[in-house]
């Protein structure tokens, strides 16, 4: 009795120590444990062992006998890795999360009664859970796919879940549609190929024959389904919602949220390789950049309409198909999430966290959206074949308020009850029902009316209006990236009804569109616009409509490429710069020995530089730019090494900053042999593309405080304007991304 009293005082001077947002890290302590050399390994019922090395058996120096079936401790250890694994989610099976916390810098107590969007003084616990959707749980994070965007609010009211994706629209209306879509987009049954992807014939065969899934796979075409990194993408809550303020009064409302950092993607080559080179690359980015202080941070927007103007739309506000342009329903930003603590169990956190649209607390109530009423359904359901019917009660599920009801017993119930009764009414008028003055969650009446029929009103049945919209919005680049897109996807499709029909169907979008595609895939050629485009354009559509706030690097990746030979003092004034600005340079070599710099006659152990990995270890891929310091030798050394070559090839097909100093100008001449691009001669930086050089040094034109500007004259101050850009588009528009082998 005592150990728990000091147990729970211990966990409540945590908690006011942490404050609001230490909440939950505190309530997870309490179920923590740290490995540590002091310990000696026990069973699960708590006896030490002696070995887990052997199991108990009848042996000699001469002969080894049968093993003995009363050997508890070795059973336990096999039948315990037996049941190690849950069955995993049939979507969003593969994912990465972290815990942080939220705020508000506006109240919206004129819309809602919820806490936690009502009160500027409080920081709520979050845990927010990234996932791609098509894959299993072994599958690469760089596919391109839908990504899961999933946050659970610890408030003091209960546990509020938004359950979303990296795009504000779904390719299904009715949940009912879960069960086809999941089956035509997941490997095909009769051989389990392909994995995590989207470019087979059942999926393009789907989603021609369900026109309702027209606008999603415009977007699922785009950029948008290969972010750069789960840190660069929005959030958006796809359902609508309802907020309902003190008076009782209803809007309708959809959850955004938008990077600090800008909205950033992969090119599909370098996805691709990406898959294959380095499958973790996005948890490995999410938990590296939280391990180093660059915390991530979401904008926390709403968008708002008053319950009786919902008809004033030439689209119905509850499909999901269909989202609300912000040039008519702008975005209300009103808070900020951060994330900033890393897991310290992937199993019981990111794998056990289990998510309910139906997770909502007072002041926040279900539309009549008919994907949300499903899914309200279906995620509660799916977590009793995963978890057990006890899972709200694992630490990672668990609200930090109090949980009080007369629900008992089942597998895996933690929570001990004590007292008499286990039901209500009772004798002794213990755990009432809540009064609304109470906190209790409570709707007002809504009047309903209308035919019991299987059937949608007429505006869902419009299925091509957004489409166009989000088309028709694009950038120049990213509409080229939507047709490379359809045509790798196609190009998988061996059945011709499949890709010669898609080719079709994509005339009643755009017609340039239909024709660059048909001709890529073998499909017959359409001669004419079979759906007039409305020609109309929205705002905050293309995704180079986010850039960040404020240009900045931090927590950008910047490979650095040295040999023998490297000019020491650059090197060292460019990677502490690069450090200066939040960023993180990585050394690349030749080997990952010590590559010593020009001059060093002894090369003695420890005088030159440790690379973090070689040429051959890493690619140009695992990075944002890539930076060559001069250095007669070293330059010399990498001229003539093909993979080096290489590097700097890929860096600039992918669209990404490349730049040099001094000899490293002569590389890039050798690598890009591009009349187009512009070189230094003398002491002048250039930028040319996105390649930034510069011939000549003078010993204090590299500063290690270096301020963003496009208009910079400087060396740093150029590159760095490059990687704050994250691609430079103009490459590609000129089409010399294609003119080098990559």
């Amino acid at each position: 009795m005592s150990s728990n009293i000091v147990s729970d005082t211990a966990q409540k001077v945590k908690s006011m120590v942490g404050g609001e947002k230490g909440r939950k890290v505190a309530d997870l302590d309490a179920v923590s444990q740290t490995v540590s050399p002091k310990d000696r390994i026990t069973s699960d019922f708590g006896v030490k062992m002696n070995s887990v090395d052997n199991w108990l058996g009848v042996t000699s120096e001469e002969k080894q006998g049968p093993l003995l079936m009363e050997d508890s401790f070795a059973r336990e250890r096999v039948h315990r890795f037996d049941h190690e694994r849950i069955p995993e989610r049939v979507v969003h099976a593969r994912g990465a999360g972290a815990f942080g916390n939220f705020r508000l810098f506006e109240s919206a107590e004129d819309l809602t009664t919820a806490g936690v969007l009502t009160d500027t003084s409080r920081e709520t616990p979050v845990f927010l859970r990234f996932s791609t959707v098509q894959g299993s749980r072994g599958s690469a994070d760089t596919v391109r796919d839908v990504r899961g965007f999933a946050v659970k609010f610890y408030t003091q009211e209960g546990n509020w879940d938004i359950v979303g994706n990296n795009i504000p629209v779904f390719f299904i209306q009715d949940s009912i549609k879960f069960p086809d879509i999941v089956h035509a987009v997941k490997p095909e049954p009769h051989n389990e190929v392909p994995q995590a992807q989207s470019a087979h014939n059942n999926f393009w065969d789907f989603v021609y024959m369900h026109t309702e899934a027209t606008h999603m796979y415009m977007w699922t075409m785009s950029d948008r389904a290969i972010p750069r990194s789960y840190r660069m993408m929005q959030g958006f809550g796809v359902n609508t919602f309802v907020l309902i303020n003190k008076e009782g009064k209803r809007n309708f409302v959809k959850f955004h949220f938008t990077p600090e950092l800008g909205v950033h993607s992969f090119v599909w080559d370098e996805a691709l390789k990406l898959a294959g080179q380095d499958p973790d690359f996005h948890r490995k980015d999410l938990w590296e950049a939280i391990e180093n202080g660059a915390y991530p941070k979401w904008k926390f927007g709403i968008q708002v309409i008053p319950e009786g103007k919902e008809h004033e739309f030439d689209f119905d506000i509850l499909d999901a198909t269909k989202l609300w342009p912000e040039d008519l329903v702008p975005v209300r930003y009103i808070g900020e999430l951060e994330l900033n603590k890393n897991v310290d169990e992937y199993f019981t956190q990111t794998e056990q966290v289990a998510f309910c649209t139906s997770h909502m607390v007072p002041g926040i109530a279900h539309s009549d959206d008919p994907l949300l009423q499903g899914r309200s359904f279906s995620y509660f359901d799916t977590q009793l074949s995963r978890l057990g019917i006890n899972w709200q009660e694992l630490p990672i599920n668990k609200p930090v308020c109090p949980v009080m009801n007369f629900n008992r017993d089942g597998q895996g119930r933690h929570r001990i009850t004590k007292g008499t009764v286990n039901y209500w009414p009772n004798r002794f008028e213990a755990r009432p029902p809540a009064a609304e003055s109470e906190g209790a969650y409570r709707e007002p009446p809504v009047s309903v009316s209308g035919n019991k029929v299987r059937a949608k009103s007429a505006k869902f049945r419009e299925h091509f209006n957004q489409a166009q919209l989000f088309y028709n919005s694009l950038s120049a680049p990213e509409k080229s990236h939507v047709a490379a897109a359809f045509s790798f996807e196609l190009d998988h499709c061996e059945d011709p009804v499949v890709y010669e029909r898609m080719s079709q169907r994509l005339a009643e979008i755009d017609l340039g569109l239909a024709q660059t595609v048909a001709e890529m895939v073998g499909g017959p050629k359409p001669e004419k616009q079979t759906r007039q485009n409305h020609g109309k354009t929205a705002s905050k559509l293309s995704q180079l409509e986010f850039p960040p706030a404020k240009p900045t690097i931090a927590s950008r990746r910047v490979a650095i490429i040295v040999a023998d030979g490297f000019d020491a003092g650059i090197y060292g004034a460019v990677k502490a710069a690069v450090k200066a600005s939040s960023a993180l340079p990585f050394t690349i070599g030749p080997r990952r020995s010590e590559v010593f710099p020009a001059g060093a006659t002894d090369k003695k152990q420890g005088s030159g530089v440790q690379p973090d990995h070689h040429l051959e270890g890493m690619r140009s891929t695992m990075f944002d730019a890539v930076f060559v310091p001069g250095g007669a030798e070293s330059v010399k050394t990498l001229s003539k090494n093909g993979r080096a070559l290489h590097w700097v090839r890929e860096a600039f097909g992918h669209l990404k900053p490349v730049g040099g100093t001094g000899e490293a100008v002569d590389l890039f001449k050798l690598a890009f042999a591009l009349p187009q691009v512009k070189f230094s001669t003398e002491g002048q930086a250039v930028e040319s593309y996105g390649v930034v050089t510069l011939a000549k040094v003078a010993p204090d034109s590299l500063k290690e405080t270096v301020e963003i500007a496009k208009e910079g004259a400087g060396f740093m101050e150029k590159f760095w304007y490059q990687i704050a850009q994250h691609r430079n588009f103009d490459r590609e528009l000129a089409g010399l991304n294609m003119q080098v082998a990559y």
